[in-house]
């Protein structure tokens, strides 16, 4: 459970950034809808996180990581929707970071599910 609750800590924290940028001008940018679509998943995946015991919650915590991650890092090279952006400040750091953890927290969930899922699988041994 506490590898829960870093996950969906680290979830908060990177949907707190997002929608502290969201409220410091990017609604007015191409990208704020999708600001806010990451805030609302953030929350949602971290409930689902803390009160769901499933391979489900873990998967989208490591999908929103990566995802978010993923996107920071087009807008930092290519450019996204029109948006160049670059590696500096207090947010960006704190973003990807608890990105970061999102992904090995998920990626560990995942890990330790499905070494478990095997052995409830088995069918009882019988002795002859």
């Amino acid at each position: 459970m506490r590898l829960r609750g870093v996950g969906a800590v680290a979830l908060l924290v990177s949907a707190g950034v997002h929608l502290y940028l969201w409220f410091d001008g990017v609604r007015n940018q191409s990208v704020g809808p999708m600001f806010l679509i990451n805030v609302v998943a953030g929350v949602v995946i971290a409930i689902m996180l803390l009160r769901w015991e499933h391979w489900v919650p873990a998967f989208l915590t490591a999908g929103f990581g990566a995802a978010t991650l993923g996107a920071f890092i087009i807008a930092s090279t290519v450019g996204l929707l029109g948006v160049h952006t670059v590696w500096s400040g207090l947010s960006v750091w704190t973003a990807a970071i608890a990105e970061v953890v999102c992904i090995v927290v998920g990626g560990l969930l995942l890990l330790r599910g499905r070494s478990v899922a095997p052995q409830l699988a088995q069918p009882a041994k019988r002795h002859a």
